[in-house]
């Protein structure tokens, strides 16, 4: 059974030929899928109307792709975003996940790639629309997390986790001591095929490691095991 059929999705994307046959391909996928030209209209549709998804392009007119991902982060932290983007650098990769993004793709793309991705994040929407019952705070250093809240202490002070990062650092401290290999990460977290080539991984520890090392060039708890993984540091 196809549990994410049905589900909807909102493109926001300027390019109309990429646009129209985005949208074509989601919708033989099963999902209801609206369409925005701009940041703005992507807002406006975002304030009216309940979405399961946006599939979010970087570059847009009136309000940009990062500037549209921050606002709805301010007020849904565990909403799914998936960034498109002409631009593949590490830098620009890093920005647009620091703006929210649950994952980032690079134009051109392979589409078949693009549904697998769209499945694997919906697969886990269940986790985001969850009611917060578990209230188990791990602390560590002068730090913690409520995993139950996806709120935390960082070396800046509190704040808020997304769904993926409270999901990343649930996954390495269940299992801290030992070795947790990427692929792994991929499946439980992405719900992505282990082989899928990504470096949304390393930039996500990456970014849990400005949170909470004080020196994340020289990191002491969420280490990287060579050719393994990586490790929360008991």
């Amino acid at each position: 059974m196809n549990t994410t059929q049905g589900k909807r999705i909102l493109l926001v994307e300027d390019e109309t030929h990429l646009a129209r046959g985005l949208k074509f391909n989601l919708e033989q996928e099963g999902y209801v899928t609206a369409l925005a030209g701009d940041g703005q209209e992507a807002l406006d549709l975002l304030a009216k109307e309940d979405f399961d998804l946006v599939i979010l392009d970087l570059m847009l007119p009136k309000v940009g792709g990062m500037e549209v991902a921050k606002r709805i982060r301010k007020t849904n932290i565990r909403f799914p975003i998936l960034m498109l983007s002409a631009k593949s650098t590490d830098e620009d990769r890093e920005q647009g996940l620091e703006a929210g993004a649950d994952d980032y793709m690079t134009k051109p793309f392979h589409l078949p790639e693009l549904l697998l991705r769209v499945k694997g994040i919906l697969r886990r929407l269940e986790w985001y629309k969850e009611p917060v019952h578990d209230q188990e705070i791990f602390h560590f250093d002068d730090m913690w997390i409520n995993f139950g809240a996806g709120r935390a202490r960082g070396k800046d002070g509190e704040f808020f986790l997304t769904a993926k990062e409270t999901m990343v650092m649930k996954l390495l401290v269940s299992n801290k001591g030992e070795v947790v290999a990427r692929e792994e990460l991929l499946e439980r977290v992405w719900g992505y095929d282990p082989k899928t080539e990504t470096r949304t991984v390393d930039n996500f520890i990456a970014k849990l490691r400005k949170y909470f090392e004080k020196n994340p060039q020289k990191p002491r708890r969420i280490l990287t095991i060579r050719e393994k993984g990586y490790m929360f540091s008991p």
